[in-house]
């Protein structure tokens, strides 16, 4: 059985850009700096999580 279904948002499609984007960024990187980075994003996060 086949079902058809118009998505307005793709999940897997973010997430594999937003993996991408983030894998060209780190390849740039330096260890260090790529410990500043994820240093600083937890920082910034406001993302909690729920009960």
């Amino acid at each position: 059985m086949k079902t058809t279904v118009n998505k307005s948002f793709d999940a897997v499609k973010f997430m594999r850009e937003q993996r991408e984007k983030l894998s060209e960024k780190l390849s740039k990187m330096t260890n260090e700096e790529i410990i500043q980075y994820f240093s600083k994003k937890k920082l910034e996060s406001s993302t909690k999580p729920g009960a």
